[in-house]
């Protein structure tokens, strides 16, 4: 059997591999047209800061080391530039010599990856401007900068590449702008948890421009200078374009095959194309969301690895099954961890899911340990079945662990409410005995039971300023003094039972508290004694730092920045 793989990195250099452990016969090629086979994508702007120093810790694997360990032959610099499925063959350019040849084969595989979206943007063809995906970008980029010093970026796009870049050029002294068309950084989130992330990278000293859409950009006589749509143009001595990926398959369009959102290759869950023989992976191809079972593009390195195995399978006759992504993803942020599973709350909503939440901030772990950190967590799960649908978590340790558990209990199609049942290992330097993740069980088993309801941020400013509902603030006279939600009275909870009589049980009481524990006591409280009562989901601590966010996105103008 004759197997020819187009690209490498994740997803074609995993099937090559495990084609070759199931078949010690086969004939493997593999055509890559960057100059390395399989590197570590993820780690690209770290090097660029430093974090990384040796630039051969980017190669996983190189191609006489590839031959050496699984005999497939390797051909770097080589680009498939189109398909003859009646033959089966390819057309194949040597990008050195400029030769092109056809190859034959009896299994094809298409991991031809995404490639960086480009605008029509004047300067495109400076050598300020730059894009990161592969590894010569990346030595483009860390040679421009080792040469030339620059002090300022304007980094145009907020997602994973643009944040990362960001905190890895401001490590290295540089004045970080990031432009971002959307009002937030991080698409996976919904914009009240970006509002965490958006304040920490401000205190670290980045500058963020949300909402604002980019016309143009070109090169001025010592410095680029970014147009942007009703505001004042932007100068900076480089500048990185972040805006997103699109599959990388111009060279299959005239094939026949089916493609879909995006020009990416529609495959089925055993990833065969629409033609016989010929198989696709990774960002290249269009999957289904295993939570919602929409079709959906995600550019992730562990889905692509996962449905290279699954290809090579196929390839030698096993049936292996992909039963789709839920798009899992975590990322440094400076000194802070942000990570989200399945889908957020607006897509809920543009689906017309009818879901609810929970919001919380506990504890990374044991209170009485020292060296505890605070993190924020937003779980959601479907009304009526209580299905999760996704969790966004945001803090400075813990994150990931908590992440991955509801990641897998998502997988494993667990109600939300049995959360609360699952057995975690606890000792005090790393979780508590009643685990944040069991949290979110119990909060959303008291809602099912009846125990609790809840209100919301954006209920704030639905809330009646007439006095037909009662506006309750539970924390101590000193935080309330320090700052509260206007209308709002205080009963410390410790003195709530003393005076109940206070309050009018012919009305709806509101009740919020720092982290939305006393709040949610005092609810119990309130209901044992005949109110009707709804509990804030997530505290004052949550409701401050979004109200600030939103205050400051509204107001960020380009006028004044120092760039």
């Amino acid at each position: 059997m004759k197997v020819v793989i187009v690209g490498g990195v994740a997803g074609g250099a995993t099937a090559a591999a495990r084609i070759r452990r199931l078949d010690e016969q086969a004939d493997i090629t593999v055509f890559e047209k960057s100059g390395f086979i399989s590197y570590a994508n993820c780690g690209l702007p770290y090097y660029i800061g430093g974090v990384i120093s040796d630039k051969q810790h980017l190669t996983l694997q190189t191609p006489e080391n590839f031959y050496r360990r699984f005999q497939v032959k390797i051909k770097i610099h080589h680009e498939v530039t189109a398909i003859f499925p009646h033959t089966k063959t390819v057309l194949v350019k040597n990008l050195e010599t400029g030769v092109e040849f056809e190859e034959s084969y009896d299994k094809l595989l298409l991991s031809s990856g995404a490639k960086p979206v480009k605008l029509p943007f004047k300067g495109s063809n400076s050598e300020k401007l730059f894009t990161l995906r592969t590894v010569e970008d990346t030595l483009k980029m860390k040679e421009y900068i080792h040469k030339n010093q620059p002090k300022s970026v304007i980094i145009v796009g907020g997602g994973f590449i643009g944040l990362e870049m960001a905190e890895n050029l401001r490590e290295l002294g540089m004045n970080v702008t990031i432009v971002e068309s959307l009002p937030q950084l991080m698409a996976p989130f919904d914009s009240d948890m970006a509002a965490f992330i958006h304040a920490r990278v401000r205190k670290k000293g980045v500058k963020l421009l949300l909402g604002h859409l980019v016309e143009d950009v070109y090169e001025k006589k010592d410095s680029m200078e970014v147009l942007l749509q009703n505001a004042m143009a932007l100068q900076a001595d480089m500048v990185i374009l972040a805006i997103g990926v699109v599959p990388d398959t111009a060279f299959v369009k005239n094939a026949g095959l089916k493609l879909g959102i995006k020009d990416s290759i529609i495959v089925n869950q055993r990833m065969e194309t629409s033609i016989p023989d010929i198989y696709a992976v990774g960002d290249a191809v269009q999957v289904k969301h295993f939570v919602t079972g929409a079709d959906a593009l995600i550019s992730l390195a562990g889905p692509a690895n996962k449905q290279g195995r699954i290809a090579a399978d196929n390839i030698c006759g096993v049936d292996h099954k992909f039963s789709g992504s839920q798009a899992s993803t975590v990322i440094k942020v400076f000194d802070l961890t942000a990570a989200s599973t399945g889908i957020n709350e607006r897509i809920a909503k543009d689906l017309e899911i009818d879901c609810d939440k929970v919001i919380l901030s506990p504890m990374s772990h044991a209170e009485y340990y020292p060296g505890g950190k605070i993190m924020m967590m937003k779980v959601l799960f479907e009304k009526e079945t209580y299905r999760l649908l996704g969790a966004q978590m945001i803090g400075f340790e813990g994150v990931d662990k908590r992440i991955d558990v509801l990641a897998t209990a998502i997988r494993a199609g667990m109600k939300s409410y049995q959360l609360a049942e699952i057995d975690l290992a606890y000792a005090p330097p790393y979780s508590s005995a009643k685990d944040p993740v069991n949290m979110v069980g119990f909060m959303i088993e008291n809602i099912k039971n009846g125990m609790v309801k809840q209100w919301y941020y954006e209920d704030v400013y639905k809330l009646p300023g007439d006095g037909s509902v009662i506006l309750l603030d539970t924390r101590t006279s000193d935080e309330y003094n320090y700052r509260h939600i206007k209308g709002f009275i205080n009963i410390p909870l410790d003195e709530l039972r003393e005076r109940l009589g206070e309050l009018d049980k012919m009305k709806s009481v509101y009740v919020i508290c720092q982290s939305g524990l006393r709040s949610y006591i005092a609810s119990c409280i309130l209901m044992g004694n005949g109110f009707d009562v709804y509990n804030f989901a997530g505290g004052f601590r949550f409701y401050d730092t979004v109200k600030n966010d939103s205050f400051l996105i509204e107001q960020s103008t380009p006028c004044g920045m120092d760039n």
